[in-house]
């Protein structure tokens, strides 16, 4: 349902600069979408300034709405104070009902209902007023900044506390005094204690959260608000993990995000327990435990007003961190509920478990979710969790000896939940073909992939009768930090430093202080252990492979790798249905705007992601925009056959021919004599890449090539991508200066790689893409197979092709968009795309291009034809 863009209500848009048509129409879109209550799919091309547009266009909504409401509460008071000054007047009707109360209780029942409303709405004016007062304090007085900076006092504690934290280092012996501390208290799994601290967590007002994927793309759209008229009164925070915010050295240097998260989280329950009170308690034995003295409470307090009143990337806030001696990681948390705008990683806002670790609140709020093309995608891999035989066993081996040396200390519902822990686990590593108690890397299991439905593993494993909830439950609150459901992805706490919630290790009771037992005996032997591949805590791991089994049987499945030892071997949760993790955040928020440069094909998306998750078809809106340059600026073109004639099909029966290998040389020798500059050419993947570039160095055809252009290829390593770029740049630089034989450079790149998403080829970077063949996935993959098959059985047929094809088709387009997208980067930019590969013409493929792209697409049968369109451009073009 396209929104009607001539809207009276919608405002003018405080944009930097004039914006281009295209802009206006995109911030009317999402200001209309955002007052809607709608879910949003917007599509900008790269180079049209999306970001921006998203910022000017959801933040000028905001401003409204907090106006708007600012002014229904001023009426409200105002008709509530009235209310309370009118004079009592007694009601003719309700004296002659006999069975209703006096007509006095009836009066005095309302005003006091009309006393309460008045005096919240009062209290809430004052927070709000002395919240704002504070932020305006600190951004336009440079004297007062630091008003409440530590004492002399308290920097001879921090001092002391930096001591205490570098003699924490060393290991600790657990000795019998400490052991009192490794007894879990006893676990109610029913949720038999209600308690809660609301008072500590500070009400949260009416935000935008906006996700994107990497901390790369966050900083980016960070410095976007920092150009746009907003970024002096807009409160903006940017949350990221332990190893990006961390600023004390100690912890940082222990490298791997699990150790920090580990460290970071014991340092603060050492620095959340009360010493004992009782009369002649006697103090433990051994060094004093290691707290961080970035952690206060004053000093959070002060650094969290510093990050709501000015905007700050994650360097920044890192510096402001080091300068205010204050934690960067938990003072964005505690600022999160009072700013506008949160900046934050996918992962965090779409895993539930992740969300209410870091304290976000999505009921009633604005999702924001950039780089969307892969959502799918994501929120699978996200929920999908993998283990290998070596992590069963070390969970094992670990809680047998925890279970061991106290058993006759724990209490009985605890040892029982332990014993079922250590149940599930014989049976997951019986799946796997081992047994436990014994040495993983000396068992050998028989190699295969067997893939199950989550009932069918259960009753293979042996532990369908086992109540996983309750389990996950116990491993949650007493072997660490809670869910790790991704490898690369830690699970931030929520901060309460000042005063510690009753349920955790802060707290006064005794049997609460102890509930950390089980956790701190694991890392004790993980310590001891010489060995560090595994995570620090392999219950944690555990924890999310079991929580991800509580799934509905239909929406998951479970795979069986059997590498031929029981250490390799691994179990892996597959989530086939993404909707129903998605389900919630589309339910609770107010809007879901759903960005992207290359959202086509939208129809499969929409089926797959919305309208399964409930989403009725009244409720999505839709925006797409071409771009802002000239026509004239891009050739896209399909080329059908080579120089000599030979057919351009690269399926996989005849790729990998000498023959399609050579033509494929042929056609890039070609396209480097008359494009100037660099040309970007995509292989299919890493493999195929591989083969090809092997047989044109024996054949000679890459040593033609070297003379026309420099040849570089996509590094394996991540970390050299930053220098291959750099050196590719400098070398096109040279040969336009230098005017030589060599007039740029050919960079080798992979589909899906490195350097098909987030890098930018902009003007002499990339003057042509050329896309060798299709990228379809591997249809033999058992996952995506099964995915395949639970599309075509949950989803409608459409066009006379089952979901499952369309899914295949979709993920190669997809692919190709990403790629191809790279090009083009602002509006004076120019580049040639050409799609080496018959397919492509095909009508369906070509409408699943952008349209921006396939509204100036080019077909040419024969290779003369798309050559001499190619060089006509590339003439008009200045050398």
């Amino acid at each position: 349902t396209p929104l009607l863009l001539n809207n009276p209500n919608i405002p003018e848009f405080p944009f930097p600069y004039q914006p281009y048509p295209i802009q206006e129409q995109f911030m009317k879109a999402l200001y209309g979408a955002l007052e809607d209550s709608k879910v949003g799919i917007f599509e900008s091309p790269t180079g049209t300034g999306k970001s921006l547009s998203l910022i000017c266009g959801a933040l000028t909504w905001l401003k409204d709405f907090e106006e708007r409401k600012r002014q229904e509460t001023a009426d409200l008071l105002q008709e509530g104070e009235a209310v309370l000054s009118a004079p009592t007047t007694s009601s003719s009707a309700s004296s002659q009902n006999s069975s209703a109360d006096p007509d006095w209780i009836t009066d005095f029942v309302q005003k006091k209902s009309e006393r309460e409303l008045v005096s919240k709405i009062k209290e809430d004016e004052i927070k709000r007023k002395k919240r704002e007062e504070r932020l305006e304090m600190i951004r336009h007085n440079a004297q007062l900044k630091y008003a409440f900076k530590r004492k002399s006092s308290e920097e001879d504690e921090t001092l002391k506390l930096l001591q205490l934290s570098k003699g924490g280092e060393e290991e600790e012996a657990l000795g019998d005094a400490e052991e009192e501390e490794l007894i879990v208290a006893e676990y109610e799994s029913d949720e038999d204690s209600k308690t809660k601290n609301d008072d500590l967590v500070e009400e949260h007002v009416t935000k935008i959260y906006y996700c994107s994927r990497t901390h790369s793309q966050l900083a980016q759209f960070v410095h976007e608000v920092q150009k746009s008229a907003f970024c002096q009164d807009v409160r903006v925070v940017t949350l990221g993990s332990r190893q990006n915010l961390c600023i004390n050295e100690d912890v940082r240097r222990l490298g791997s995000i699990q150790r920090i998260n580990d460290r970071c989280m014991e340092m603060q329950k050492n620095r959340h327990e009360k010493p004992p009170q009782e009369e002649g308690a006697k103090r433990k034995r051994g060094p004093a435990k290691a707290v961080c003295p970035f952690a206060g409470a004053t000093a959070l307090q002060t650094l969290r007003d510093e990050v709501l009143g000015a905007v700050s990337d994650i360097e920044q806030l890192v510096t402001l961190g080091r300068k205010t001696h204050a934690c960067p990681y938990y003072a964005t948390r505690l600022a999160v509920p009072s700013s506008q705008l949160v900046v934050l990683p996918y992962q965090m806002v779409l895993h539930a478990a992740t969300r209410r670790a870091s304290g976000i609140q999505l009921k009633g709020q604005i999702l924001i979710i950039d780089e969307a093309h892969n959502l799918s995608d994501t929120l699978s891999c996200i929920h999908s969790v993998e283990l290998t035989g070596a992590q069963f066993c070390r969970a094992f081996s670990q809680l047998r000896q925890y279970s061991e040396r106290y058993k006759s200390r724990l209490k009985a519902k605890n040892l029982m939940y332990i014993r079922q822990i250590l149940f599930v686990l014989e049976g997951l590593v019986q799946v796997l073909g081992g047994k436990v108690g014994q040495n993983p890397q000396s068992q050998t299991t028989q190699p295969g992939t067997q893939l199950l439905t989550i009932n069918d593993f259960l009753f293979k494993a042996q532990i369908d009768n086992i109540n996983l909830f309750k389990l996950c439950g116990f491993v949650e609150k007493y072997a660490g930090s809670g869910v790790t459901p991704h490898p690369q992805m830690p699970r931030p706490q929520t901060p309460r430093p000042q005063t510690p919630h009753p349920q955790t290790p802060g707290g006064l009771n005794k049997e609460n202080r102890r509930t950390e037992g089980l956790s701190r005996y694991l890392q004790a032997l993980q310590k001891a252990e010489a060995e560090h591949v595994l995570a620090a805590s392999p219950m944690m791991q555990v924890e999310g492979f079991l929580m991800a089994l509580t799934n509905s049987n239909k929406d998951g499945r479970v795979v069986v790798h059997r590498q031929g030892t029981l250490s390799e071997s691994s179990v892996k949760f597959l989530l086939l249905n993404p909707a129903v993790h998605f389900a919630q955040v589309l339910t609770e928020c107010r809007a879901v705007i759903i960005a992207g440069g290359t959202m086509q094909p939208v129809s499969d998306f929409k089926q797959e992601l919305l309208f399964s998750a409930g989403v009725a078809q009244e409720r999505i809106t839709e925006f797409s925009c071409g771009h802002v340059i000239p026509p004239g600026n891009i050739l896209p073109l399909v080329m059908s056959s080579g120089p000599s004639g030979q057919e351009l099909e690269f399926t996989f029966q005849n790729r990998d021919t000498p023959r399609m290998m050579d033509e494929t040389g042929r056609v890039l020798f070609n396209l480097c004599t008359v494009v100037p500059g660099g040309v970007v050419c995509f292989f299919p993947s890493y493999e195929y890449s591989r083969r090809t570039l092997a047989h044109w160095d024996s054949s000679g055809a890459l040593a033609r090539l070297a003379a026309k252009k420099k040849i570089f290829q996509e590094p394996k390593k991540a970390n050299q991508v930053e220098q291959v770029l750099g050196e590719f740049s400098r070398c096109i630089q040279r040969c336009a200066a230098d005017g030589g034989a060599l007039t740029g450079a050919l960079l080798f790149s992979v589909v899906g790689g490195k350097m098909s998403e987030g890098i930018n080829f902009s003007d002499d970077l990339g003057r042509c893409v050329v896309m060798v063949g299709m990228p379809y996935p591997n249809i033999k993959s058992p996952e995506l197979q099964e995915k395949m098959a639970y599309l075509d059985k949950h989803l409608p047929h459409a066009a006379g092709r089952s979901p499952g094809q369309a899914l295949i088709e979709n993920l190669c387009m997809r692919a190709v968009n990403q790629s191809i997208g790279r090009a083009i980067r602002h509006r004076g930019d120019y580049s040639s795309i050409v799609l080496c590969d018959r397919r492509y013409s095909r009508p369906a493929t070509v409408a699943k291009l952008p349209e921006w792209i396939r509204s100036r697409t080019q077909v040419h049968a024969s290779f003369g034809t798309a050559f001499a369109a190619l060089r006509k451009v590339s003439d008009q073009r200045p050398r």
